[in-house]
């Protein structure tokens, strides 16, 4: 299927949350990456054990020829691709891929964007029970002035898009089944991005955010559940190499915020977090299964 196919395909199936008939609810973990999970160890120690209560996707770029071992939970997870440039639309594109491909699986419920530098700050079972638990789909929202926020804004958006209701947040987000077919459906707002959203706009921090914001604003928490360290400044976050990984940074990650969940103030407010590059992996296999009780 082409792409317009898929979404179309995708868009058909059914919105009724309560399945007719006996099925366990899953949550759909979609990973947009360059190559292959390079943290897979890590996450298939997260998933052992849930079997029958995820799926996965991976978005790779094309021209990764690289494959999963069998027995490995990303063997054969892998979606058709297209490429993906950073800060273009087409990334984009491929966030509604993977809701696409997921959407098909009318067991999946919950839907969360992940990268190959994403981590799970949580076991399987409490990060299952708090998506499946939540009342509201996780996608950031906020509205910034100046040329990073506002200044990003293109006129041409006019009259379906105004400034006012420009928005700007974090790509990675999870949601509902009811957002994510809104999401794949969108060929109102979708198109003025596609058309009017280059060079400096960054699609893939102002499309959701905007469109949520316009047509979805209570049915969301307006944070994301992935955290991020952007106190170096620049245009990308901190990454935390081999000799930054301890076990006190990941306990800063998990516990180290306020927000609110389902109406109560909470500190469990980041499930995932970024960014950490491969050579992280082998402190984290270390710290984070015993931190985290894996397999409970």
């Amino acid at each position: 299927m082409n792409d317009e196919e898929l979404l179309w395909k995708a868009s058909m199936t059914p919105k009724i949350q309560e399945f007719p008939f006996k099925r366990v609810p899953k949550v759909a973990f979609m990973f947009l990456t360059r190559g292959p999970v390079s943290l897979a160890p890590l996450w298939e120690k997260f998933f052992k054990g849930h079997k029958g209560l995820y799926s996965i996707y991976v978005h790779p770029n094309p021209s990764y020829n690289g494959s999963e071992p069998e027995g490995s939970v990303f063997h054969g997870r892998r979606i058709p691709s297209k490429e993906v440039q950073w800060g273009n639309v087409n990334m984009i594109e491929a966030e509604r891929r993977l809701l696409a491909n997921a959407l098909l699986d009318v067991s999946n419920q919950r839907f969360v964007l992940v990268s190959e530098a994403c981590i799970p700050l949580f076991n399987f079972s409490i990060v299952y029970n708090y998506l499946m638990n939540s009342t509201l789909s996780h996608v950031e929202v906020y509205d910034q002035a100046g040329p990073v926020g506002r200044g990003r804004y293109s006129r041409q958006m006019q009259p379906l898009i105004k400034l006012e209701d420009w928005r700007k947040g974090s790509q990675w987000f999870e949601m509902d089944r009811d957002l994510a077919l809104e999401v794949i459906s969108d060929k109102t707002y979708f198109p003025a991005f596609q058309h009017y959203c280059k060079g400096s706009c960054y699609a893939d921090e102002h499309y959701l955010p905007t469109f949520v914001n316009m047509k979805f604003g209570k049915k969301t928490s307006k944070r994301t559940l992935t955290h991020v360290d952007w106190s170096k400044g620049g245009p990308h976050p901190m990454s935390f190499y081999r000799d930054r990984v301890t076990a006190e940074l990941l306990e800063k990650m998990r516990s180290g915020s306020n927000c609110v969940h389902n109406g109560s103030k909470n500190d469990t407010c980041h499930l995932f977090a970024r960014k950490f590059p491969p050579q992280s992996l082998d402190r984290l296999v270390r710290f984070a299964p015993k931190l985290m009780h894996f397999n409970q």
